[in-house]
């Protein structure tokens, strides 16, 4: 998939430097100093002493598998299941009817979380996501162009975000009914003017490459390791340039080979390959100095609104936000036409072109490869992820170490997003 460079933000970056003769070796973290590292920057955004935010992000881990046997057990009436972190740590679940349900207290990391279920929801999430799916053609139809739309976990309604010139020509009220009567949910108009694009590239680490259409260099990031079971690769942005090397942090290049790219409706990764096997690490700190290693996924189905994720981007850096939507289409043709309602968005405002790719994660759990990001006057509202459940057919996360110890480990990345 290539998106017109008018869609795209590119990475600026034009000269290499100097290669540094000597190397470091970074710190690979244990689960322990993973979490550690997030619980700071938890502790820092909510306002909680450090040994809390740790407790906290165990509980949520510990929490996973609840919340699915909760979702699983009320299939028919989920609306959303999401995180409250003020004034203390509880999990929400939305269903629809008015039948109530009573509180559940969970014993999760070291500590007791409440689930409070709230009645009143108007539609369950299958119903909402099945109505993006089917409709998404007649409601693209019925805008002057094609908006972004996804499940509001909390409240059950369809939320479609529109301009304001578009809001404002129909009138916004019935504008609301008409696209509700499409979708046959409820529907929420959220009035922003915005612009969704694809992010440019690099991952845990920085890849660069040399777009043959401009002659200008570009970086992305890479995400996590990858393997078939015979070759070893690093996962970045479809998006991103085919050609790229891995920049290590002493600036030395090193080639990647192109396997291949897959960036239509729900996926936008693709694949580079190494000469030699490769650790399941990835870069977590915003100077590349301290690896983590990978030692599990977690499902898109599994996130929940109000988890608490972190990134790490080549022109962003190390930074820790909270999921919004987990049923979310981005605007426009941003996935080789319409992007089905499959990506995950984080709240901003750390994201920009080169961040492409990146890894996004939590403790030393891979959740994501970033795709892009919704901006409004300059800034970034909130990034979009394609979970990792979404890898290429027959390509998995490199866990742990490879067979081989090597030096430095290969991470791709990719040319203008």
């Amino acid at each position: 998939m290539r998106r017109p460079l008018a869609l795209l933000i590119a990475g600026w970056l034009v000269i290499l430097a100097t290669p540094v003769a000597a190397q470091v070796a970074p710190t690979i973290q244990t689960t322990a100093d993973a979490l550690a590292q997030d619980a700071a920057e938890y502790a820092r955004q909510f306002d909680v002493p450090q040994a809390e935010a740790e407790r906290r992000l165990r509980a949520l881990d510990e929490s996973v598998a609840a919340t699915d046997r909760i979702e699983a057990t009320w299939r028919d009436r989920v609306a959303g299941i999401s995180i409250d972190h003020k004034p203390a740590l509880r999990i929400l679940v939305y269903l629809t009817g008015d039948a109530a349900v009573p509180e559940e207290r969970l014993a999760v990391g070291g500590m007791i979380v409440p689930v409070v279920f709230r009645t009143g929801a108007k539609a369950s999430r299958d119903r909402v996501i099945w109505a993006i799916t089917w409709h998404q053609a007649a409601i693209r139809a019925a805008l002057p162009s094609p908006p972004a739309m996804g499940l509001d976990p909390r409240t059950g309604e369809l939320v479609i975000v529109v301009p304001s010139t578009t809001a404002a020509a129909t009138g916004r009220d019935a504008l609301r009914d008409k696209l509700a009567a499409i979708a046959g949910v409820p529907v929420r108009l959220r009035v922003l003017d915005q612009v969704d694009v694809n992010l440019s590239a690099e991952g845990g680490s920085r890849v660069e490459g040399t777009s043959p259409a401009d002659g200008k260099r570009y970086l992305c990031t890479t995400a996590f390791t990858v393997t078939d079971g015979a070759r070893y690769g690093v996962a970045t942005a479809a998006h991103c340039l085919d050609d790229l090397a891995y920049i290590d942090p002493q600036r030395v290049a090193s080639p990647l080979n192109y396997v291949g790219q897959w960036g239509w409706g729900y996926q936008d990764v693709q694949i580079n390959a190494s000469s030699a096997p490769l650790a399941g690490l990835f870069y977590a700190d915003t100077r590349r100095t301290v690896e983590r290693p990978v030692t599990g996924q977690r499902t898109r189905d599994s996130t929940r609104a109000g988890d608490f994720v972190c990134h790490r981007g080549e022109t962003t850096g190390y930074s820790c936000a909270l999921v919004e939507l987990t049923d979310f289409a981005p605007a426009g043709d941003l996935c080789g036409g319409p992007c089905l309602p499959t990506w995950v968005t984080v709240a901003g405002p750390t994201c920009k072109g080169g961040d492409s790719g990146s890894p996004v994660f939590v403790g030393t759990t891979a959740l994501g490869v970033l795709k892009g990001a919704t901006y409004r006057n300059g800034r970034c509202v909130f990034y979009f992820y394609m979970s990792v459940d979404y890898l290429p057919k027959g390509w998995r996360l490199v866990l742990g170490a490879p067979p081989t110890p090597v030096a430095l480990p290969l991470v791709s990345a990719k040319g203008p997003p």
